[in-house]
């Protein structure tokens, strides 16, 4: 498990604010029109402007497999015009050990409790009955909590499909970007940490249960998400993502907080003149609630670039 569980933390960063919210029951959340736009020839780039400063807005899928094609076209013209390159966390930091080691820590449980332990007879079941599926022992996740069981859950068959970070948006433009280039990013990985481990635990275990009882389906929903994504279909994209959230505290947290806050980061940064590229998963650009809707509630215009 020690070799499976370094390559997870890894990964973490790609799928854990992502990837499980696909797992989520079905929403009825709205889901906002999206703005008229021309044949697209890849994913989606909008852009904020004032006089003297223009903000890029990239919808990013975290872990790809290594034969997505999509860095061309205005995407590509716009990151080589960056002057400074906006990601959610530090681009690799999840790689650093001391990092890997809070992490860990973090989702560890108390000393003599287990997860199974937090669990009901049935829950147990639910739970054991998907890690049978994955090939991981049935205890091998007895010393964490839900949340990071279940993005571990969801994370081992995007794994085994081929899904990596290294292929994945973030490694892309920090790879094609030079060194001369600030970066800067709109959060700290204990901040993202934040988001679960300080999540109600029965939050925690109805997030568990929503990935264990879909495991099946993790990989094909990702696939369908990945074809939206890279054919700029911004609506089938919050179509996919909101037709299976339907958690309000998981929405809150995880999406819609974070996008007004990172609406107000956009709107700050106007006030400095340059050019900057911020590149974060594509669900918080998707949809209702998106960063680009509390931008345009702020009396902002957003443009669909591509």
């Amino acid at each position: 498990m020690t070799k499976l569980r370094s390559r997870i933390l890894a990964a973490l960063a790609a799928v854990s604010l992502a990837l499980p919210l696909q797992a989520c029951a079905n929403s009825t959340a709205p889901i906002a029109p999206a703005a008229p736009v021309a044949a697209s020839t890849g994913p989606a780039l909008w852009k904020v402007a004032d006089a003297d400063t223009t903000i890029y807005l990239f919808g990013t899928v975290h872990a790809l497999p290594k034969d997505v094609e999509w860095f061309r076209g205005p995407v590509a013209q716009a990151l080589s015009s960056a002057q400074v390159l906006v990601t959610e966390i530090p681009v690799g930091v999840l790689k650093q050990p001391e990092v890997q080691q809070a992490f860990v820590a973090r989702a560890t449980l108390p000393e003599g409790q287990t997860l199974r332990g937090l669990l009901n007879a049935e829950q147990r079941t639910t739970v054991e009955a998907a890690m049978g599926k994955l090939g991981v022992p049935v205890e091998a996740f007895d010393r964490f909590e839900p949340w990071f069981a279940a993005i571990t859950m969801a994370t081992i068959p995007m794994l085994k499909a081929g899904y990596t970070t290294e292929a994945g948006v973030e490694s892309a433009v920090e790879g094609k970007v030079p060194a001369t280039v600030k970066r800067d990013a709109l959060e700290t990985v204990e901040e993202q940490l934040k988001l679960f481990d300080e999540m109600p635990q029965q939050a925690q275990v109805a997030y568990l249960l929503s990935v264990a009882e879909q495991i099946d389906r993790v990989v094909p929903s990702m696939n369908a998400m990945v074809a939206a994504w890279a054919k700029g279909d911004a609506e089938g994209l919050a179509k996919l993502m909101n037709e299976e959230l339907d958690d309000p505290v998981l929405a809150e947290r995880l999406l819609y907080a974070r996008n007004r806050n990172w609406a107000e980061w956009v709107e700050a940064r106007l006030a400095d003149p340059g050019i900057v590229f911020i590149a974060v998963g594509a669900g918080h650009l998707a949809g209702a609630n998106s960063v680009q809707d509390y931008l345009g509630k702020e009396g902002l215009t957003v443009t669909r670039v591509q």
